[in-house]
């Protein structure tokens, strides 16, 4: 490619809006342009990189037995509704009508719609297994649309889905898919992991998630020192911890706490630790309210508190009119002693082995000390409730967790029957009877991924691809070739010849000063730089830098060659 024909748009300044290096590289590079809030065009710099990333996913997908489709980005509200998600799935759905008030919402996500297509093309178990792909544009109307295109409302995602006969089929697939996963981050040149993962709003059995690691990641990851296990933050368990409680030693007393509300006003109000203190959180449960009571150096993890029998499915905390109805008293002074025995108290496992603890003390502006479990506050039971923090056990009982931040790309879930249930979704099995059939579903954020490999590969110059995701291979900087013939000459000749060897190459032929063309370069992250000059020639060598490296090498042509055979 001559660059003087293609439309490469870098600018200097770092815009204003941008929060993060991979929103800020991928504008100063003309990568991306801003439409809305949340929606992008991608030039045709950044398209040359996201189609790199697409044609490793499919190739890979294909090389699994994946077979793609595509399928309508507008789906029918009745569809939705006979799968219960019409509602349930929230705001981001992007609700529409057509002229004819028909409702329709732009697809967040494809499970409705493939599961209405095997339901009419799938008949007999003879058909199955059977895994459809696609690669095309999704829409969540995210609240707060951030960080260009890491989480942007519009975004090009390939998501599968896969139909068995039974549980045993989808579990084959299921690891032929995380195998597949493997493959793809790893062509595509991305320190990764993949952990253990709730299912989330998607639902089913088991799911992975796959994590691009990166400092400036949203999603947490811990990960054990003694084996491969890992796990998003949320899913990991916190063991409980072994030994039995203290006996009491204190007397409960009432102190006055006019303004301490915080776990780190109080502590540094009484001169105690976080971790001898008790943090109650009120949440609404199924039948009123419920107590979630935790150490105070820990956290409550909404995705355990959101499987408790005791709540609907979701956390929710309650606000404070509820608070204050029920128990009399403002959040900031909630603790477990004197609840209303309508509410139930559900305690971590770190905090039921606490002794002559602080809380509060369901009164403003005071806390009690010396508070024991039984002899001064009830627990309905004693539950994993926190998230889980650096120095752990792991989990598998190998080590203890690391943590670590990861940007997820890829999720991994086994669905099971409950799509194919909503919608009657069967074949007939070897017997002749109908048989709902068993559902995998596989997605990749294609363009996240593109914002995740920059916030991982970057440095103060620009962008650092991988090579499998750079723009260009190769780009060649002729110095002054307008007044050089011998320079153009030599330019063209080598930009013919690695073309010919199958190489993309950029050929910056716009005529602008070494320092302006070097500095495009490694903003855009090509990961060869050859430059040719008078001087250069004359002695039988080239510029030549690979993107990352401080020093120029002078190499000669066979030499130069020779990187690129």
């Amino acid at each position: 490619m001559r660059l003087s024909r293609f439309h490469l748009a870098t600018v200097k300044e770092v815009p204003a809006d941008a929060e993060i290096i991979s929103h800020k590289l991928m504008l100063r590079a003309g990568m991306i342009r801003k439409l809305a809030s949340g929606i992008y065009t991608w030039s045709p710099l950044g398209l040359r990189v996201l189609r790199r990333v697409e044609a490793i996913v499919r190739e890979e997908m294909n090389r699994a037995g994946a077979i793609e489709l595509l399928m309508p980005s507008i789906q029918p509200q009745e569809l939705w509704e006979e799968t219960g998600r019409w509602q349930k799935f929230g705001g981001q759905l992007l609700k529409i009508k057509d002229r004819k008030q028909a409702g329709y919402c732009y697809g967040p996500t494809h499970e409705e719609v493939v599961t209405d297509f095997a339901r009419h093309e799938l008949k007999s178990y003879k058909q199955l297994p059977v895994n459809f792909y696609q690669i095309q544009t999704k829409f969540r109307d995210e609240i707060r649309p951030r960080f260009g295109i890491m989480r942007a409302r519009e975004f090009l995602m390939k998501d599968a889905y896969s139909f068995h006969v039974d549980a045993d089929s989808l579990a084959v697939e299921y690891r032929n898919m995380y195998d597949t996963y493997t493959r793809i981050f790893t062509r595509l040149g991305l320190r990764f992991r993949a952990v253990d993962a709730d299912t989330g709003a998607i639902g089913g059995s088991a799911s992975h998630e796959f994590h691009v690691l990166a400092d400036s990641g949203e999603d947490a990851i811990a990960f054990s020192s003694g084996s491969d296990y890992a796990a998003n933050v949320e899913k990991a368990e916190a063991l409980a911890p072994t030994g039995e409680r203290p006996a009491a030693q204190a007397t409960m007393e009432s102190i006055d706490t006019p303004t301490q509300k915080t776990i780190d006003e109080l502590t540094a109000f009484l001169g105690v630790a976080a971790a001898q203190c008790i943090k109650t959180i009120i949440v609404r449960g199924n039948q009123g309210l419920v107590a979630l009571c935790v150490r105070g150096d820990h956290e409550i993890n909404e995705i355990k508190a959101a499987r408790l029998d005791e709540l609907p499915g979701e956390s929710v905390l309650a606000d404070e009119a509820e608070i204050e109805g029920a128990i009399g008293c403002k959040p900031g002074f909630i603790g477990p002693v004197g609840l209303p025995d309508s509410i139930p108290i559900i305690v971590d496992r770190d905090a039921a082995l606490l002794a002559d603890f602080v809380c509060g003390a369901n009164a403003g502006g005071k806390h009690l000390r010396g508070v024991n479990w039984e002899r001064d506050a009830r627990s309905t039971r004693i539950a994993d409730l926190r998230k889980v923090v650096e120095g752990d056990a792991a989990p598998d009982g190998t080590g203890t967790l690391s943590i670590a931040r990861g940007i997820e790309v890829g999720h991994v879930f086994q669905l099971g029957s409950k799509y194919a249930e909503a919608l009657d979704a069967t074949v007939l099995d070897d017997q002749g009877k109908a048989r709902i059939m068993s559902m995998g579903c596989y997605g990749i954020g294609v363009s996240r991924i593109v914002a995740a490999a920059i916030e991982q590969n970057n440095d103060e110059a620009g962008i650092l691809w991988p090579e499998a995701m750079a723009p260009w291979q190769v780009v060649i900087c002729p110095i002054n070739m307008a007044a050089s013939a011998a320079v153009r000459d030599e330019a063209e000749r080598l930009y013919n010849e690695l073309t010919g060897r199958g190489i993309e190459v950029a050929l910056d032929d716009r005529g602008l000063r070494p320092g302006s063309m070097f500095a495009d370069a490694e903003l855009i992250g090509i990961p060869h730089r050859i430059v040719i000059g008078d001087r250069g020639l004359a002695a039988g060598t080239y510029e030549y830098r690979r993107r990352g490296e401080a020093e120029n090498q002078s190499l000669s042509r066979d030499e130069l060659l020779a990187l690129f055979a």
